[in-house]
């Protein structure tokens, strides 16, 4: 059975050209750990590490290549920033649609307050809903650019602006955007940007990157101290950056993947923006004709990014994701998305919905052959002989 590959909000696939060839390389033929000495394989790994901060840097619009931090993912960029600034009494301001990424690290913080921005049953937020909630004592504003349920986007440059004027940290969760639309540190006017390589970025799991201003990162406390090659004689974590914030070996292997997916998604961010959202119109125009079908979130192509959200009203979801998984080897995500207060907001806790995330290299006819399937099963036909 030929397989239709729809869940590239969870991670992308395939990746990117290179990035296998590029990973096996350092694996097979480098392996030097990056400021772990000063032979040549070393010295090479070091310089492929340097050349991803730049273009990362230069990508994303930040003017700051030291404080470009390699993580494991978003998530543990998310918990850098958040945990590395916030302190009991801290009033943090995040919206209704965040990720459990976001909410599971503050929630772990104790004494911080936390208010969350109500949005409409769309997940569309208003820039004057959080300004107006803005306290003297508000330390931190967090937002996903994009919804990871319903792929609407949130006002961050008009946020990004009010917490500049008023000195306020500004942090944007990219997870769902970067690789799909433009997006820069300097016109969110973000602290920090917030990206995992796997998603958008056509990259490996595994490895992300914060992006940070550099003022803002020597005021973040290291959330993970130990050996960076540096300082070596000294027992206390260095403040030079990167090394504050990547103690530990890094994953390398990860690191030169994420830079062939780099090479391959920079050049073509128009192009692929241009087909993801072409085959994101064709699924939603689909979707008006099915039967005892929700969609969540937007209805048109403003302000959302290649992630739908379906609730089927008469079916069980999970029912549903089954069936074009084992019937028609369509891979969706079914569930609660890691993000149950978006959810909440969209009218589709607790039964979740169908996510169908489309990606760099979906194509006409996967969409619409997934249209068919949906027909298929909504209409409890069971003979597909012919599809």
């Amino acid at each position: 059975m030929q397989t239709i590959y729809l869940d590239n909000a969870a991670t992308s696939f395939p990746k990117a050209p290179g990035v296998p060839e590029a990973m096996s390389h350092y694996l097979m033929d480098v392996g030097g750990n990056p400021g772990r000495g000063s032979y040549a394989p070393v010295t090479q790994a070091e310089l492929k590490t340097l050349t991803l901060r730049e273009k990362l840097c230069a990508f994303f619009q930040s003017s700051d290549p030291e404080a470009c931090i390699f993580t494991g993912g978003a998530t543990a960029g998310l918990n850098l920033v958040l945990k590395g600034i916030l302190q009991p009494g801290d009033h943090v301001l995040v919206s209704a649609m965040e990720h459990n990424a976001v909410m599971r690290p503050l929630h772990q913080l104790s004494g911080v307050q936390i208010e969350k921005v109500p949005c409409d049953a769309e997940g569309v937020m208003s820039a004057e809903a959080l300004i107006t909630r803005i306290r003297p004592e508000t330390r931190m504003v967090c937002l996903t650019h994009a919804s990871n349920v319903c792929g609407t986007l949130l006002p961050v440059e008009a946020v990004g602006e009010e917490c500049h004027a008023r000195g306020i940290p500004f942090v944007v969760d990219a997870a769902q955007t970067a690789g799909h639309v433009p997006v820069s540190l300097e016109r969110f006017h973000a602290s920090a940007l917030v990206l995992p390589a796997h998603k958008g970025l056509l990259g490996p799991q595994g490895v992300g990157a914060v992006l940070m201003r550099e003022a803002f990162a020597h005021r973040v406390l290291p959330l993970i101290t130990g050996g960076t090659g540096s300082r070596s004689d000294q027992e206390t974590q260095p403040e030079e950056l990167p090394d504050k914030f990547e103690a530990g070996t890094q994953n390398t292997p990860g690191i030169y993947g994420f830079l062939a997916a780099m090479e391959y998604v920079a050049p073509r961010l128009n192009e692929i923006c241009a087909q993801t959202m072409w085959l994101t119109e064709r699924f939603l125009a689909g979707v008006i004709s099915l039967p005892h079908t929700r969609l969540l979130g937007k209805a048109t192509l403003e302000g959302r990014v290649p992630v739908i959200s379906l609730d089927f009203t008469d079916q069980d979801n999970a029912m549903v994701a089954d069936r074009l998984a084992r019937e028609f080897g369509i891979f969706t995500r079914c569930g609660l998305h890691c993000a149950p207060s978006a959810h909440r907001t969209l009218g589709s806790f607790p039964q979740g919905s169908v996510r169908f995330s489309i990606g760099a290299f979906n194509t006409q006819e996967e969409i619409d052959r997934t249209l068919e399937a949906l027909r298929i099963i909504l209409t409890d036909r069971k003979s597909f002989a012919q599809f």
